[in-house]
């Protein structure tokens, strides 16, 4: 299967934190979609750029802090993430991409 453009629209950039990196050990992979993404486009874009094969997709939505920057006051932007379990002998190397 190729990747067509618009599965890089939906996967913006993997997540390494703390948090993603303990998942990883369960063979799931952390990952920043747009926000109009749904289960079905996210499973369908990993399956297609990493050329793996997805058994689940977990989503969350983060709002966005209030914060304040040179005294005004301003709003962080929502972000979803999708922590995409794979199937057993697939992996991705979030750090070179394969």
């Amino acid at each position: 299967m190729s990747a067509k453009p618009e599965h890089y629209d939906v996967i913006r950039k993997p997540v390494i934190t703390e948090k993603a990196t303990m998942a990883s050990e369960a063979n799931t992979v952390v990952f920043e979609v747009a926000i109009d993404s749904n289960k079905a486009t996210i499973r369908d874009a990993v399956e297609s750029v990493f050329d793996v094969k997805v058994k689940a997709v977990n989503t969350t939505i983060t709002k966005g802090k209030v914060k304040r920057f040179r005294g005004q006051q301003g709003r962080r932007k929502d972000v979803k993430k999708a922590y995409v379990t794979l199937e057993e002998g697939n992996t991705i190397d979030v750090t070179t991409g394969f």
